[in-house]
């Protein structure tokens, strides 16, 4: 089972971009016995509202409430990624945080409770960035640090300086993810996924 944590902070577009992402997951798998995917959502809260999107699509929902991931619930994050895995099989799973989340420890839980390797894609709001960057620059920051992708997501929303900004903010905070920009709301070209599940 390969593991995507898919983060971001509120509002980046994690849900609209993700529902592509297990479609795009189907596509390239080929007929199989339906276990291609399964998502685990984080929320804070008690009751989720993104997975019923999620659900309507036909992709397999397990909810995490009443915390982070990478803190308050973590132990119960290993217990369900390791059921999942023992149960469905599935090649991927992914978890979508919740926008206050650290994915990079929610990699280390996995990694050491279950030597579970993961990859992480973070999704950046180019609209927001800028209102967003000087209060929330620990969070944004610490969500960036060590991902594999970051998906700067809303770019049609801006215009190039600000684009070219935002690129510049993310290579200051760490040079090596790779940097790609989408609009979640369009259809996002498939090269953009393989990349984000390490295929290309």
């Amino acid at each position: 089972m390969k593991v995507l944590i898919f983060g971001g902070f509120l509002g980046s577009g994690k849900t609209t971009a993700l529902m592509q992402l297990a479609r795009y997951i189907v596509r390239q798998s080929g007929p199989s016995d339906g276990k291609k995917v399964v998502i685990i959502e984080n929320e804070i809260g008690e009751a989720g509202i993104d997975d019923k999107f999620l659900r309507s699509d036909g992709f397999r929902v397990e909810d995490l409430f009443a915390g982070c991931a990478c803190c308050t619930v973590s132990g119960e994050m290993v217990d369900a990624a390791n059921r999942i895995q023992v149960q469905y099989n599935p090649e991927w799973l992914i978890v979508e945080t919740t926008g206050l989340a650290y994915p990079g420890l929610i990699k280390e839980n996995l990694q050491i409770a279950l030597n579970m390797d993961s990859r992480i894609c973070i999704l950046v709001d180019a609209a927001r960035w800028t209102r967003l960057l000087l209060p929330l620059n620990s969070l944004l920051s610490g969500q960036i640090i060590g991902s594999d992708t970051v998906l700067i997501n809303k770019a049609d929303l801006v215009d190039e300086t600000i684009l070219l900004k935002t690129e510049a903010d993310i290579a200051a905070f760490d040079p090596n993810p790779e940097v790609i920009r989408i609009s979640a709301v369009d259809v996002i070209a498939d090269d953009v996924w393989a990349k984000v599940l390490g295929g290309i």
